[in-house]
C-alpha cells in the first residue's frame, strides 16, 4: 500500500492549492463572497480574509466589506479562483454605493413582485 507524500497534496481536490490565494466563493442562498482563504476544515469550512460580498443587479455592483469571514462548508455550491492579472468584471458594469444597489435590488424585487401578480390575475385568459 503506497501512501501520499506532501507533494501529492496539491494535486489533490483538496482546498489547500487555494491557501492564501484570492477566491470568488458562492453560496446557497446566492451570495457571491470575494476573500483571501486563510484556512479550511475536513468539512470545507473556510475563512476568509478580507471578504467582500460582491453584489449585481443588471449592469450596476457593490463590493459590501465583510472583514474576516467564517464561511460553514455546507452552504457552499462553488469555489473558485480568483486571477490578479486580470480585470475581474467586464467593462459595462458600474460601481455603485450599498444604498444605491440596496435601492436597485428593491426596485429588481418589486418589478418581478409585478410580474408575477399580473400574470396572476391573467391566468383566466389562458393565452397558450
Amino acid at each position: 500500500m503506497s501512501w501520499a507524500g506532501p507533494e501529492d497534496i496539491f494535486l489533490s481536490t483538496s482546498l489547500a492549492s487555494y491557501l492564501d490565494k484570492k477566491l470568488l466563493v458562492l453560496l446557497r442562498d446566492g451570495r457571491k463572497l470575494l476573500g483571501i482563504l486563510r484556512s479550511f476544515d475536513q468539512f470545507a469550512n473556510a475563512v476568509l480574509e478580507g471578504a467582500c460580498e460582491r453584489v449585481i443587479v443588471g449592469d450596476l455592483y457593490c463590493d459590501i466589506p465583510l472583514g474576516l469571514y467564517v464561511i460553514r462548508g455546507e452552504n457552499v455550491v462553488l469555489i473558485g479562483e480568483l486571477d490578479l492579472e486580470r480585470e475581474e468584471l467586464p467593462p459595462h458594469m458600474i460601481g455603485v454605493s450599498a444604498s444605491e444597489i440596496k435601492r436597485a435590488q428593491k426596485a429588481e424585487r418589486d418589478a418581478t413582485d409585478l410580474k408575477g401578480s399580473m400574470r396572476k390575475r391573467m391566468e383566466f385568459l389562458d393565452l397558450d
